[in-house]
């Protein structure tokens, strides 16, 4: 499985909240198969997207668009960093 961590300051978090799940679709329809959203405990304008998908390529092909660019503007986000990952394990304790 490969992976993106994506860490973005937002604006204003329930507006962005909404520009995301409306994203949902065309998120899944470029490759994303499942997604956490977490928040930093000292910053509530501080998201982290945490995502699974198909492939590295067509993550980068999606985050990298220019529909995506606009979106993220649309939903107040600041200046994204994009953490790209291959899985080398997993388990559960």
């Amino acid at each position: 499985m490969q992976y993106v961590l994506i860490i973005h300051e937002v604006v204003d978090y329930p507006a962005w909240k909404k520009v995301f799940d409306g994203a949902s679709g065309i998120r899944r329809e470029a490759g994303e198969r499942s997604y956490q959203v977490l928040k930093y405990q000292s910053d509530p304008n501080k998201i982290v997207h945490f995502s699974a998908w198909t492939s590295i390529d067509d993550a980068k092909r999606f985050f990298e668009s220019p529909k995506l660019v606009q979106i993220r503007a649309e939903a107040g986000v600041k200046s994204p960093d994009f953490i790209y990952l291959d899985q080398i394990e997993a388990g559960t304790l």
